[in-house]
């Protein structure tokens, strides 16, 4: 029998087909050494050779002769990676921040907020590229700058719904019982609030991988990892010689953001109880 939840996040089709692209793109990440006939960086046939035209390259060659297919195979491991572990990152700092600044309110919370609006005073991607350029192009410093822009907005979430549940009974009952701060926080407010957070944080992912993918066609990825904002960055210049070097990579890159919205809906619909016994 299916669950509540299950049938809710089923009724939304479009969150079942972007489940569906998503745990494709996944799987092929996985197994990408296993599918990918040749290395990414591998010079292993004549440049600028068209897709279709030699078995092996279904997808064509760059400038340099490298398979583009396998590019694109190895750059979803790269572009999954760095969206998910950035909106770990993000998602730590921000519910860490917002729950403190929801839960004892005050000057704890004003003194917060207004550390959070320094960061929101200044244009996310435009930090992302002085970080990232400061700290050198690498996962590491993309991954840390994607963090740091991300953040934000999960902790002003996370402070609205401390902010509302921490005057519900079973709060109060919870202090009357002797337990401390960190275990109400942890074991009876959060609990409650995940629901936004959750679909907040599949959101996240995407923008992540918009992110990163800005920075490598600017050509601030990590230089030694293949990813789709590079292989599409590195075609910018020969779009009207190899527009397949291109289009495909910006496929990828479209239909994962567009199937983590969609996913991200359906957990909307999912977690909503109200829509019990709606139709759709």
């Amino acid at each position: 029998m299916k669950s509540p939840f299950w049938r809710r996040f089923t009724r939304n089709k479009g969150a079942v087909a972007g489940m569906a692209v998503l745990l494709v793109v996944v799987v092929v990440a996985l197994i990408g050494p296993w599918i990918a006939s040749n290395d990414p960086w591998g010079m292993v046939q004549q440049p600028f050779l068209r897709p279709w035209t030699e078995p092996g390259f279904a997808l064509g060659t760059d400038t340099l002769g490298r398979d583009i297919l396998s590019g694109m195979i190895y750059g979803a491991r790269i572009s999954l990676l760095i969206g998910a572990v950035s909106t770990v990152v993000a998602l730590l700092i921000g519910i860490t921040l917002g729950a403190i600044a929801g839960y004892f309110g005050g000057i704890v919370d004003s003194a917060l907020m207004r550390f959070t609006e320094i960061f929101q005073a200044v244009p996310s991607f435009a930090l992302a590229i002085v970080l990232v350029a400061i700290f050198q192009p690498s996962v590491g410093s993309i991954v840390t700058a994607i963090a740091i822009v991300s953040w934000p907005p999960v902790a002003r979430l996370v402070r609205s719904e401390f902010l509302t549940l921490r005057q519900r009974d079973f709060v109060q009952a919870a202090l009357l019982a002797g337990e401390s701060t960190p275990r109400i926080i942890l074991t009876q407010i959060l609990p409650n609030a995940m629901s936004p957070i959750i679909v907040m944080a599949s959101l996240m992912v995407a923008t992540a991988i918009l992110l990163e993918s800005s920075l490598s066609f600017l050509g601030l990825g990590d230089p030694n990892q293949m990813s789709w904002g590079y292989m599409v960055g590195s075609a910018r210049t020969v779009l009207r010689q190899a527009w397949w070097m291109a289009l495909f990579p910006g496929l990828a890159i479209v239909l994962t953001v567009l199937a983590l919205n969609l996913v991200g809906e359906g957990l909307s619909d999912g977690l909503n109880t109200r829509l019990d016994g709606r139709t759709k």
